[in-house]
């Protein structure tokens, strides 16, 4: 039976957990802290432990698991800023890649690290040269992983998914703003597409390096919110400035998922909008993170 690590048992690394499980693996599942890692465990049939993975003495307090893959989903809380993004992502990796050198490293990554504004499509050979010290840090953790024998990098678009959607809880709650002339393009992946993605680079056949996760169809600003406006019966957002000062940079461009479905891997949802459709106000909840 092989076996998987799953580091960062939140919003996709729970999903992934899930979808492991249930294909037959050995699961075991680590979250940040005691208070999550028991209310997760109490529902779930593999075990589920709390552990920093920025404190080196604690993740080498695990050595006597073997874990055949090692899938680092953490996350940096909100709000966080480049020095807790350098704890969580850069100094877990270091410490998770020197736990477990022989397991194959998957790690979920970010798009936010192409910067381009020009709208253009990107795939995996696109330069990735982030303009904030946060996206600086995600890159420099991908090369920690890359470095790995087997090491993988998977770059998530936005995720949304049950009970999630910072677009469109925006948007129902009369919160959205159309920046600038609307023409930004978003890149959007669902929570079970995303985990589906971890799974699929798993598995040995397929050869380590970086892959893009995102759906079929990425939107502008303006399409997708003039979509839900007509689709929902409510008014278009009003128009607002750019904001230069957003946490991931002002990028605009279309993430391309070729490498990933040459795996065949396809997303269930290929478009946010589709989704968003099918949601209700009543559906809609604010982000747990």
């Amino acid at each position: 039976m092989s076996r998987v690590l799953i580091v960062g048992c939140g919003f996709v690394g729970e999903a992934a957990a899930d979808r492991f499980h249930a294909a037959g693996w050995q699961v075991s599942a680590w979250t940040g802290s005691p208070e999550s890692a028991a209310r997760v465990g109490a529902q779930k049939p593999y075990p589920v432990a709390a552990h920093d993975v920025s404190d080196p003495g604690i993740v080498g307090t695990a050595h006597g698991l073997t874990p055949d893959v090692l899938v680092m989903s953490v996350s940096s809380g909100r709000g966080g800023g480049a020095e807790q993004y350098r704890r969580v992502y850069l100094d877990g990796a270091r410490h998770l890649r020197a736990a477990f050198p022989s397991a194959r490293f998957v790690y979920t990554g970010s798009t936010s690290v192409y910067a381009q504004t020009d709208g253009s499509w990107l795939d995996e050979s696109a330069p990735a040269a982030p303009d904030r010290e946060t996206g600086r840090v995600l890159l420099e953790t991908e090369r920690v992983v890359l470095s790995a024998p087997s090491g993988t990098v998977a770059r998530l678009a936005g995720i949304y998914g049950p009970g999630r959607s910072v677009l469109l809880r925006k948007f129902l709650a009369g919160e959205a703003v159309i920046e600038g002339d609307g023409g930004r393009w978003l890149n959007q992946i669902h929570r079970d597409d995303a985990a589906a993605a971890l799974f699929r680079l798993a598995q040995p056949d397929v050869a380590p390096g970086v892959y893009n996760v995102a759906d079929d169809m990425p939107l502008t600003q303006l399409a997708l919110y003039a979509a839900l406006a007509a689709h929902f019966g409510r008014a278009l957002p009003p128009s607002g400035p750019v904001d230069p000062n957003r946490k991931r940079g002002w990028t605009s461009k279309r993430v391309a998922n070729g490498r990933l479905r040459a795996l065949g891997w396809r997303p269930a949802f290929p478009s946010f909008f589709g989704w968003a459709v099918t949601q209700s106000i009543t559906d809609e909840k604010p982000s747990p993170r």
